[in-house]
């Protein structure tokens, strides 16, 4: 019934009513921990940057996990996704820019974004301390494939993939390649990959892999906490109480797209056509990301 509800104020008004909402939650934050000092800088913006499909969810309650020992919000701001769901349109670098620049201190924010130069060089600042999570794109192409035919009924490829593609193979083909011959832009994985591999080289921005959150956790976390603290510290709380504090904040069934949360699924949908596609297309991209160290697989 919420949902019904929701669906009959437009999205513009919807917008402006959560984020004022959101900054009425900041100030509740800034007057809980006003005790703690400003660090050198002023507060940063969180910023979850994902590849999509890799763990977007995961990474958002893991930084939405500060604002348990400190004023960061215990939301996140509006998101940004770089292509528009409903209609596939690919959102222009000063659509970004404008996104990135609204941002305010102590703002947690989730976003789809690619590694436009400009959009890299706006976020890679001690205003931000951004973060980026990917997962093996094998993985991310079976996820794909569940979220656009079980999921997203309003998505630009939607009817295409449940009334054109005639099963579950049939379609895991399509998130390998792509559709070059759609009318909006779905590169082949390799191609989408790209669009984000210009955030992996930047020392500005931490790189977590959705694999060490769900099987070293803890250490991840800790690394997670590190880079944090590179830019922030002034927080009363030690560097384990962060930790408890991010861990304690990740639940995997408040995610709306929450599926299994596993790794290496892919080998339960992967038949041999599916291998050589995707080693055609993207061998190289699991030997630089460090999944593989050859094609043998």
């Amino acid at each position: 019934m919420k949902k019904q509800l929701a669906a009959l104020i437009p999205t513009s008004l919807r917008n402006s009513l959560r984020l004022s909402i959101y900054r009425s939650e900041v100030l509740v934050q800034r007057a809980k921990f006003a005790s703690i000092k400003t660090p050198v800088g002023g507060w940063p913006v969180l910023m979850a940057n994902s590849f999509p499909k890799s763990g977007t969810h995961l990474l958002d309650q893991i930084l939405m996990g500060f604002s348990r020992i400190a004023p960061f919000s215990p939301h996140v701001a509006l998101p940004f996704v770089s292509f528009d769901g409903e209609t596939g349109r690919k959102r222009s670098v000063q659509e970004a820019l404008s996104y990135v620049r609204a941002l305010k201190p102590l703002d947690v924010t989730s976003a789809h974004l690619l590694a436009w130069p400009e959009v890299v060089e706006a976020v890679c600042t001690p205003r931000f301390i951004p973060y980026i999570i990917f997962r093996d794109p094998r993985d991310i192409v079976v996820s794909h494939v569940f979220y656009i035919t079980e999921m997203a009924p309003g998505h630009a490829h939607y009817e295409y993939y449940n009334k054109v593609l005639k099963n579950f193979d049939e379609r895991l083909k399509i998130s390998i390649l792509g559709r070059p011959d759609a009318d909006v832009e779905f590169p082949d994985i390799a191609g989408r990959f790209k669009l984000y591999e210009g955030w992996l080289a930047r020392p500005e921005v931490f790189v977590v892999r959705f694999e060490d959150v769900i099987l070293a956790r803890r250490e991840t976390l800790g690394r997670m906490v590190d880079h944090f603290l590179k830019r922030v510290d002034t927080l009363p709380a030690n560097r384990d109480q962060i930790i408890d504090a991010l861990e304690a904040n990740i639940d995997p069934q408040r995610s709306p797209t929450f599926r299994s949360g596993k790794t290496g699924e892919w080998k339960k949908y992967f038949k041999p056509e599916h291998k050589k596609l995707f080693k055609d297309v993207a061998g190289d991209l699991l030997i630089r990301l460090g999944y593989e160290k050859g094609n043998d697989w």
